[in-house]
């Protein structure tokens, strides 16, 4: 099969694949001109966008095995999901505007897209049976079934296509494979928002850093993801290069404004971090207005630091050479046809800042062939600042009149923040206590514990109802006794034969074993079923009258006693001692029971996470909150 020959998958890392949908037009030089198109439609969303280790990049990858020639690329997202679902938003838009391709994209974890819409998936699709079914074409989700063949004989098993039989599948009837509506709007809404939500993920915040820095950013705002990975993942001996700070001293700081995506800004505030005392970095008392600048300038110059402790000497031409070729111009001259600059003059302030950001997307998306090595952040920023011309003094006049940084309370998730996001995710509504406690009916509680109880199990687990409307739960005594027989063997009376002898005389000796069987065995043949079920209810009679002079009935609730006031009569007749033990036998509320158990598990799991509300959750039933623990909680705060 294609999936065994590939390599595994990093656990933050995703995988995109990009194939000629017609067999005939996946030539190579085909393929290349699609990368080199993608790069420049695409270039005004990539230019700009930070990634938190490793960008979007599209590369020709030869056929092998049974897997044809494609565009492709493997991008390592680490503690970032964002930049795993602007991919999969990239993937969809790049089939839409290129009709003849169809894309593929997973991760470690598989079928991620299908994980996502786990809820509404038909029942033979499973892990076993998915690869090579899931692509994007023409800019919506399809689905490969199983053949015609497979469906009827509910093969599950079912070996997965071939990338080839697949593609020949969709370029000729696509609109028969594409994905149900529930799949795909499930799918859609995670990577609903693109292209805005790009701007919605960035914080930009003030920083007091070293003059070098400021100028590297201006070229490249995209390395302060590699800076701030740099200090969030350090160790003691990348501390040792941050004791003289070599490349970035502490002497010629400015205030300016960085922009962080909010992940990165996260991990970089989120640190507590002393710096040592020869570093020269000193901060401010904490009360300070300025002391959140000071602090995350001086974590960030550390990331710096260590990131050129790492690199080795770069020649300073490198990155004039690439910007020299033909395919620069090439590029060029397109993203101005494509209205890149938004009609900015040139040489202006910000067409170079547009400038620097296209040619920093060149040189990490376009320019570098399939076999080359991976240059080093470190050895970028090196090149930088042989390259750039600092002004300090520009710096600070710009420092004077910076525009105000970004709010962020959003780092703040109070519990009821937390619970309206999950009640966001799951399409839910967040009515108020009071109504809840109105609308709500415990009779929905019962209902869907026996509809669950009544539903199929198998190794794989539980079909889990999700209404409590379904039919309720019947149950007929012939199939029992023949359910029986199947699992027992055909002369299942024996053992409730055998029970009754027992119980009546339980002392005779092992020699009469065999007897005693054969001759129970000729008379049970003869017993119907109906007459098995009144032997058993005998039993169960015979135990609650056993049961009456214990206290274990007192720890059930009863149905009400007028319910009970016609057999308690019957019983009285029958003699004052029997007439005593039965009025103790009232009928057990079994709905009571199960609702009092489940609310009293669902209110120890005080508001957390636990198996009752997990388990009701599934079915569709959500529990309002305890509003008694609630107030007297709040009672005693007080």
């Amino acid at each position: 099969m294609e999936g065994i020959g590939r390599a595994a998958l990093a656990e933050d890392a995703v995988s995109y694949r990009l194939f000629a949908a017609a067999a005939e037009a996946g030539g190579e030089a085909l393929l290349r001109r699609c990368a080199e198109g993608i790069a420049v439609r695409f270039a005004p969303l990539l230019a700009a966008y930070i990634w938190q280790r490793q960008p979007f990049r599209l590369r020709y990858v030869p056929p092998r095995g049974e897997t044809p020639a494609h565009i492709g690329g493997t991008t390592l997202f680490g503690d970032n999901v964002e930049d795993e679902w602007f991919i999969v938003y990239l993937v969809r838009e790049i089939t839409r505007e290129f009709p003849g391709l169809a894309a593929r994209i997973d991760d470690n974890d598989g079928e991620f897209l299908l994980i996502e819409a786990a809820d509404f998936l038909p029942k033979w699709l499973n892990p076993e049976n998915s690869d090579n079914r899931v692509f994007f074409y023409k800019g919506e989700l399809h689905i490969i079934p199983l053949s015609e063949t497979h469906e009827q004989d509910c093969d599950l098993s079912a070996a997965s296509p071939t990338i080839s039989q697949a593609l020949t599948l969709l370029s000729s009837r696509s609109e028969e494979f594409l994905a149900a509506e529930p799949i795909r709007t499930a799918v859609y809404k995670r990577i609903s928002g693109y292209p805005e939500k790009i701007q919605a993920s960035f914080h930009r915040a003030h920083c007091y850093l070293p003059a070098g820095i400021v100028a590297v950013l201006r070229q490249r705002p995209s390395l302060v993801a590699a800076a701030v990975q740099a200090f969030y993942l350090r160790d003691p001996v990348d501390l040792r290069a941050c004791r003289s700070f070599q490349t970035f001293p502490p002497d010629k700081r400015v205030m300016t404004v960085v922009t962080f995506t909010k992940c990165l800004y996260a991990q970089l505030v989120q640190q507590k971090f002393v710096p040592d005392r020869r570093s020269g970095y000193t901060l401010p008392l904490p009360s300070d207005p300025q002391y959140k600048a000071y602090e995350l300038g001086m974590k960030l110059a550390h990331g710096f630091e260590i990131l050129c402790s790492k690199c080795s000497k770069v020649s300073p031409d490198s990155k004039r050479n690439v910007l020299r070729g033909p395919l620069w111009e090439r590029f060029l001259s397109s993203l101005k046809e494509k209205d890149y600059f938004k009609g900015e003059m040139e040489g202006s302030a910000k067409y170079l800042e547009l400038l620097h950001m296209a040619e920093d997307y060149f040189q990490q998306s376009v320019t570098k062939p399939e076999s080359s090595v991976e240059v080093s952040p470190g050895d970028e920023i090196l090149t930088l600042l042989q390259t750039t011309t600092i002004d300090l003094k520009e710096f600070e006049r710009e420092a004077a009149c910076l525009p105000p940084e970004d709010d962020d309370s959003w780092l703040e998730i109070t519990p009821d923040d937390l619970d309206q996001m999950l009640k966001e995710a799951r399409n839910e509504s967040l009515p108020s206590s009071n109504e809840e406690e109105q609308k709500y009916d415990l009779e929905a509680v019962a209902e869907s514990m026996k509809a669950f109880v009544s539903k199929v199990s198998t190794h794989e687990g539980a079909e889990m109802p999700w209404s409590s409307d379904e039919s309720h739960v019947t149950f007929d005594v012939d199939s029992f006794t023949k359910a029986l027989d199947r699992i027992l063997g055909a002369d299942s009376e024996e053992l409730d034969s055998d029970d009754l002898d027992e119980e009546e005389e339980f002392d005779f000796s092992d020699e009469d074993d065999e007897d005693l069987d054969a001759e129970n065995q000729r008379q049970d043949e003869k017993v119907s079923p109906n007459e098995l079920i009144g032997s058993l209810k005998s039993y169960m009679n015979e135990m609650d009258r056993e049961l009456a002079h214990t206290n274990v009935g007192k720890s059930f609730t009863t149905q009400k006693k007028g319910a009970s006031f016609v057999k308690a009569a019957t019983s009285q007749s029958a003699g004052p001692d029997s007439g005593a033990e039965d009025t103790e036998l009232t009928p057990v509320d079994v709905d009571m029971n199960l609702v009092a158990n489940l609310l009293e598990s669902y209110s120890a799991q005080a508001g957390l996470a636990g198996p009752t509300s997990n388990i009701l959750q599934s079915m569709g039933v959500h529990l309002p909150e305890n509003a008694d623990r609630v107030g007297s909680n709040k009672g005693a705060t007080e």
